[in-house]
């Protein structure tokens, strides 16, 4: 039998009295894929960064290429071989690509950088990865698949062994998440071990060779990828069977509160009309770059449109704006968290605040108790897991991240929420705290227009769908009129039901 690619043995981790790793193994041999999974907050964060030598584990062995290995910072870790792809790329969007990838390990010689050699090396990597990306170009004009690609050549530049995948398809479509996985498949061919980290389970089957589910820091359940079901890990993840992933509850659903009638723009949206009653979740379903985002983003006034008609409870909506639709008590939820969703620098408590100043200020000076009062009774309706409102919002995970992007919308008192992909790349426990804030909120008649690429979250919580196709929108289905076979034969446009018509 092969010396494994490396061995994570007994592995212990504590930051003051809170436990982060009790014991934990992890194996992974040359060109496996190995799928590591848990809530945000099991532990997998916490693993990585004791491998990428972020922190020095406080009891265990690492075993790397069959060597005791303990980096004492990312870049040994690096220059050993081991290169961690995060999520949130990592990339200094000024530079050119060939000076991304050579970053912190320049080619040099008598202490001068050869820019020529790096580029020239550069040209190979992507070659090698059968990727058509200029080296010379900013990396500012690459999209987010490209840009996951200079990460990948930034791996193989230091001939990297082991490569980390943190959620590598958050943002990606579905075409360049095949494309992704291809590169994936030709990377362990060559013996290259990867590990792999994701909360979407639909994906484990297609690349992954093994798993192991971490829960509060220890690993519960480890096997071969081909035993077990995404309905399997759910449930040793968080304890709770796939039934329980959707809570969903009868809605009274009510009058029509929210029209759009021939919604326009030069984004590609054409002649969309849809409604939304009070007490309903309406679906927008469609594949990836069918106009959905696009539709929203036009709708909420954040880009040119045209609309012949937009009411809220029956009142007209001339020209809507951001402040216009906020102040009609319509809120939207951006699918881009980091980058729109929330001011990542500031406070829990602001972030949750920013639209609404007359709750938190007394004679137009903003009153510092009133800012805390109202955070704190925000941060309890969504069960928001923060140290207190002066946290840093990029101090949160993910799922909490997403909590208190919903919590401003509550707080400005929102009777109609936009939510452009809620869910997408957190935890499969946070996403059932949202669908149940979700569910309240409908209860309680709110109208909830849910975009999403995931049809079983349509399914499980909507309860009627529309689906796009190059712009364009069907008709209203009610929820148990249509299944997956439907949805995907209108999103492809094999059906001529696609109409402007809601």
């Amino acid at each position: 039998m092969s010396e494994p690619l490396l061995k994570m043995s007994n592995i212990h981790k504590a930051f003051g009295a809170t436990k982060a790793l009790s014991g934990v193994n992890l194996t992974v041999e040359p060109g496996q894929v190995h799928i590591l999974v848990g809530e945000n907050g099991a532990g997998k964060s916490t693993l990585m960064k004791i491998l990428t030598g972020v922190h020095p584990a406080d009891q265990g062995e690492i075993y790397y290429r069959g060597k005791r290995f303990a980096a004492s910072h990312p870049k040994e870790a690096l220059m050993a071989g081991i290169a961690m792809i995060y999520q949130e790329l990592n990339l200094a969007t000024h530079l050119p690509v060939y000076s991304n990838i050579f970053l912190g390990h320049e080619i040099l010689r008598r202490g001068l950088v050869q820019k020529r050699e790096q580029r020239e090396r550069t040209r190979q990597i992507f070659q090698q990865l059968d990727a058509d990306i200029n080296p010379n170009i900013p990396v500012s004009q690459l999209g987010v698949a490209q840009r996951q690609l200079v990460e990948i050549a930034r791996a193989l530049s230091v001939d990297a062994r082991l490569i980390i995948m943190d959620e590598p398809t958050a943002a990606l479509s579905e075409k360049e998440t095949l494309k992704l996985f291809e590169l994936i498949r030709k990377l362990r061919e060559k013996g290259v071990g990867i590990i792999y980290i994701s909360h979407n389970l639909e994906e484990f089957g297609e690349i992954g060779d093994v798993y192991t589910v971490l829960r509060d820091g220890e690993g519960v359940s480890h096997g071969e990828m081909n035993s077990v079901s995404p309905e399997n890990l759910i449930q040793m993840m968080v304890g709770r069977t796939i039934e329980d992933l959707y809570p969903k509850t009868d809605h009274a659903i009510g009058e029509i509160l929210f029209t759009v009638k021939n919604l326009s723009s030069p984004n590609g949206t054409h002649d969309v009309c849809f409604e939304v009653n009070k007490g309903e979740i309406t679906g927008i379903a469609g594949l990836v770059g069918t106009g959905r985002t696009e539709m929203l983003r036009a709708l909420f006034g954040l880009e040119p449109g045209q609309v012949e008609e937009l009411s809220m409870q029956g009142v007209t909506i001339l020209s809507p704006t951001p402040r216009k639709l906020t102040r009609k008590k319509v809120g939207l939820l951006s699918e881009d968290r980091a980058g729109e969703g929330l001011a990542q620098n500031l406070s829990v408590a602001i972030n949750m605040t920013l639209t609404i100043p007359d709750k938190i200020s007394r004679r137009g000076v903003v009153s510092y108790k009133r800012l805390k009062d109202l955070s704190w009774d925000l941060i309890h309706q969504v069960g928001v897991k923060t140290e207190s409102p002066d946290q840093k919002v990029n101090q949160l995970s993910g799922g909490n991240q997403q909590k208190v992007a919903l919590a401003r919308l509550l707080g400005a008192d929102t009777k109609v929420l936009l939510l452009d992909e809620p869910t997408r790349g957190i935890d499969v426990g946070s996403k059932v705290e949202i669908y149940k804030l979700m569910d309240q909120l409908a209860v309680e008649g709110c109208g909830i227009v849910m975009v999403s690429s995931y049809l079983p979250e349509l399914f499980g919580m909507c309860d009627s769908l529309y689906v796009m196709h190059h712009g364009g929108i069907s008709r209203k289905y009610a929820i148990d009129e249509i299944n997956e076979d439907g949805v995907m034969t209108l999103a492809t446009g094999l059906s001529d039901e696609i109409a402007a018509s809601a």
